[in-house]
C-alpha cells in the first residue's frame, strides 16, 4: 500500500470570499506505518482527511493510493470519525455487516467476517447488542470493526476518542495501538492530542493553522512495550513538551 498526497492546497469559496486552508501539504504513508498529524483547531488536518477520503477534491496537487488518484469515496479507505457513527436502529453485528453487504459479498462470508472482527476488537459478546446498549469506548471499537471488515487498505482515524472521558480514552488508545501491533493495518491519525500522537504513531506530522501546512516532522523511537509506563518516561515527557512548545509558538495555544 502506497499512499501519496503531493503538493495538496484546498481554498473554500470564489473571489474576494476565497479562503486558502491548506497550502501545498505532502507526504507518504506506506503499509504497517501509523502516522499522525497533530495541530490545534484551525490547522486544517480534517481537510486534509476529507481530501485522502474522497469527500473532497484538492483545489491544487493530487492524491494518489496505490498509483491510482483518488477522487471519490472507496472500499480501499475505512474512516472512523469522532462522533460515534453507528446506524442506531442496528446491532453491533449488523453495523459491522452494513459495508460487506454493500460490497455484495455472500451471507454465509459475512457472517464469518462479522464475527471474526467483532472478535478482533474483542466484542464478540456484544453481537445482539443495540448501541445504545454499549459504552462510548464500545461503539467506537464496533466503529473501528466495521471499518475493518471491508479490508481497506489505510485506517483514517479523524479523533477517535475526542468524545470519550480520560479513561476511556487511555483504554482506546492501549487497544488500538494493540489492534495496530496483531494485525499490521496502516492507519492516519489526526488529533490535537500530542500525547495520543506519540502513544500511537511512528511518524508525527505538525500543522500550522491559517493556512494549514505541516511545519515539523519528527520520526517518533520510542518503547512501546508498555505504553502505561510510556506516558511517564522521560524520553516521552521530554518529545511531549518539545512539540506542545513548537504548537504553542505557532498559534499562542496551550495545547
Amino acid at each position: 500500500m502506497h499512499l501519496q498526497v503531493s503538493n495538496v492546497s484546498k481554498s473554500f469559496g470564489e473571489g474576494r470570499d476565497c479562503k486558502l486552508v491548506l497550502e501545498n501539504i505532502s507526504f507518504e504513508l506506506v503499509s504497517g506505518q501509523f502516522m499522525a498529524l497533530v495541530g490545534s483547531s484551525g490547522s486544517g488536518k480534517s481537510t486534509v482527511m476529507r481530501l485522502i477520503a474522497g469527500l473532497e477534491r484538492p483545489s491544487e496537487g493530487t492524491i494518489h493510493l496505490d498509483g491510482e488518484r483518488v477522487q471519490r469515496p472507496g472500499s480501499d479507505r475505512g474512516m472512523v470519525f469522532q462522533k460515534y457513527s453507528l446506524y442506531p436502529w442496528l446491532t453491533a453485528a449488523q453495523n459491522v455487516a452494513f459495508g460487506l453487504s454493500l460490497q455484495g459479498r455472500d451471507k454465509a462470508e459475512i457472517r464469518e467476517r462479522t464475527a471474526y472482527f467483532l472478535d478482533v476488537v474483542g466484542l464478540a459478546d456484544a453481537a445482539r447488542l443495540l448501541p445504545r446498549e454499549l459504552s462510548g469506548g464500545m461503539q467506537q471499537r464496533v466503529a473501528i470493526a466495521r471499518a475493518l471488515a471491508t479490508e481497506p487498505k489505510v485506517l483514517l482515524l479523524d479523533e477517535p476518542f475526542g468524545a470519550l472521558d480520560l479513561q476511556i480514552r487511555e483504554s482506546m488508545q492501549e487497544f488500538l495501538h494493540d489492534l495496530w501491533k496483531t494485525t499490521g493495518l496502516t492507519a492516519l491519525l489526526i488529533t490535537h492530542d500530542i500525547e495520543e500522537a506519540l502513544l500511537l504513531a511512528g511518524t508525527v506530522h505538525i500543522m500550522a493553522p491559517r493556512p494549514g501546512r505541516i511545519v515539523h516532522t519528527v520520526a517518533v523511537q520510542l518503547d512501546r512495550s508498555d505504553l502505561r509506563h510510556l506516558r511517564v518516561s522521560q524520553p516521552f515527557l521530554e518529545l511531549r513538551e518539545e512539540l506542545a512548545s513548537r504548537l504553542r509558538s505557532l498559534d499562542g495555544s496551550l495545547l
